[in-house]
């Protein structure tokens, strides 16, 4: 069933399990149940596409390090923010969920073993092969990936999703169909109501576009509105418990982490074609494949680095000016709000540049870099440690149209973040050299003594970040560390739980959607038998 409160004004609402936030969380988490018979409302503040009062919402302000505006940084509609993403699919390593005794805060409540059979299923919900590809299964197709040494990097690779608009609406109508779930729009939560005594939720406070109040009623709830979303609702359900929600220890909101973008450096005196090659998204029998570069997880304990990451890729020089392909890409973007016909023309942008550059003439960035014009450039896309004063506030003066404060994002990297880059950036030098395959020339900034992050607006579309909001509401056994235990329950509450990359300890390299719908599964699963083994 499918119900927009735009429209239609219920007084009430309720299900077995209430879902917040129509998102690859929600929206997996919503398929999972009802497959188990688990009867499912899933909320969302959005339409089924981009509308401009909506996306107010998400307006806030920064007062922590340049990051991107508030509004623009996450989609509130049916969907969400994988309406625009890249498609990168990647698992975290096991050394991603270990205590590192030089990451402060490091170390997940949980084994790398135990997500990975929910790996298996969440590749196979992006279209993926279960089995995930390796160094060895690519080199075996033909890829002239460079051989370093095991003892200094690792060559890990992104797969790609084909179908960017999987968790629109036409592609999820089982899911308004099913008898068992209830799609709400436009519903937007203003508050998760605690019972009186503050041990459990009694009900959602929930409100339509013009200010008409639904009650909304479940056994369980979970909040899957994204990294600075699910802090933002939690402290602003204040009530009953006048610090916010599972935020007892001032834990909600902290350890906000990103995965920084920026210039590493370059690579001169190499042979530029081979390298550009190497390094090259292509398509491997039914899989579309990218590599990277990492530091091994030796390498990472003998230098105190995080597991950070970078890529090979022809880009302008640092004192140079964008590409053509580049400002056709963005020119795209900011003339167009990203709605249905808007993301339609990005997505036509880009592959119409990226066909041309592959098809037409592949050695054109291999003659730019002949001629000076691009760099043989270290793409970094790192990980941040994490870090309690990196974290997301809320105002206390600014609403929104709705009545909710308006969140402030207060975004801090540290001296650790650099200092991983420059590790990684060094080893990868030693191999360059040892290979002859070049000279690696750092970037300036890695060797200031501020150790201050610097983006650089030539390395990438989107030179902040990747827009990977992770680590407000962290897992974590001990209420004093974190927001939830290890099966994603908020301390304290009882029928609480959360989804997404906001339960993240650490981040790694990888990009967090595959994670994400791998813990949406999990969770699932656990809620499912809860409910079933009550009936």
């Amino acid at each position: 069933m499918l119900i927009d409160l735009a429209t239609s004004k219920p007084d009430r609402l309720d299900s077995e399990i209430a879902i917040i936030g129509a998102g690859a969380a929600g929206i997996t988490l919503a398929r999972s149940l009802t497959e188990r018979g688990i009867s499912v409302l899933l909320l969302e503040s959005g339409g089924l596409d981009y509308e401009d009062r909506t996306a107010d919402l998400n307006a806030g302000e920064n007062i922590g390090q340049d990051y991107y505006p508030l509004d623009h940084a996450r989609l509130r509609f049916f969907g969400g923010t994988t309406a625009i993403w890249g498609g990168r699919c990647s698992q975290l390593d096991p050394i991603d969920f270990e205590k590192r005794d030089w990451v402060p805060h490091s170390g997940w409540p949980f084994p790398h073993a135990d997500i990975l059979p929910y790996y298996e299923k969440a590749r196979g919900i992006f279209g993926l092969p279960w089995r995930t590809p390796t160094e060895k299964t690519v080199r075996a197709a033909g890829v002239p990936l460079p051989r370093f040494s095991e003892s200094e990097l690792a060559t890990p690779l992104w797969s790609f999703d084909s179908k960017f608009d999987r968790f629109s609406m036409a592609n999820c109508r089982d899911l308004a169909e099913h008898p068992q779930c209830t799609i709400v729009l436009h519903a937007t939560i203003r508050e998760i109501v605690a019972a009186a005594d503050g041990a459990s939720v009694a009900r959602l406070d929930v409100v339509a576009p013009d200010g008409t109040a639904i009650d909304v009623q479940a056994r369980d709830y979970i909040l899957a509105a994204g990294g600075i979303e699910n802090p933002r609702l939690l402290l602003a359900s204040r009530s009953v418990m006048p610090c916010g929600l599972g935020n007892q220890s001032d834990q909600v909101g902290r350890y906000f982490m990103e995965h920084p973008h920026a210039r590493g450096g370059r690579i001169v005196r190499g042979d530029a074609w081979k390298l550009f090659d190497a390094f090259a998204k292509r398509t491997l029998a039914s899989e579309t494949v990218a590599p990277l570069i990492a530091p091994s997880a030796q390498l990472q304990a003998e230098q105190g680095l995080l597991n950070t990451s970078l890529t090979i890729a022809p880009r302008r020089p640092a004192d140079g000016r964008e590409a053509w392909a580049m400002r056709a890409y963005l020119h795209a973007k900011e003339k167009r709000a990203p709605n249905r016909m808007g993301r339609s023309l990005w997505k036509m942008t880009k592959r119409s540049v990226g066909w041309l550059q592959q098809k037409v003439d592949p050695a054109r960035p291999w003659l730019l870099n002949k001629l000076g014009r691009l760099d043989v450039a270290l793409v970094v896309r790192a990980e941040q440690a994490p870090n309690p004063d990196s974290r997301v506030l809320l105002s206390e003066q600014d609403r929104d149209a709705l009545g909710m404060p308006r969140v402030k994002l207060n975004w801090q990297t540290t001296a650790l973040d650099t200092h991983s880059v420059a590790g990684l950036v060094a080893a990868l030098g030693r191999e360059t050299k040892r290979l002859n395959l070049g000279t690696v020339e750092p970037a300036p900034w890695l060797s200031d003594p501020s150790a201050e992050w610097k983006t650089d607006p030539l390395i990438s579309a989107h030179p902040i970040g990747g827009y990977h909001h992770m680590g407000t509401t962290r897992m974590a056994e001990d209420p004093a560390q974190g927001v939830t235990d290890g099966h994603a329950k908020v301390h304290g509450l009882a029928n609480l739980h959360i989804a997404g990359s906001s339960l993240f300890p650490t981040s790694g390299w990888a990009n967090p959607t595959l994670t994400i719908v791998a813990l949406a599964l999990r969770l699932a699963d656990r809620l499912a038998d809860n409910r079933l083994a009550e009936r």
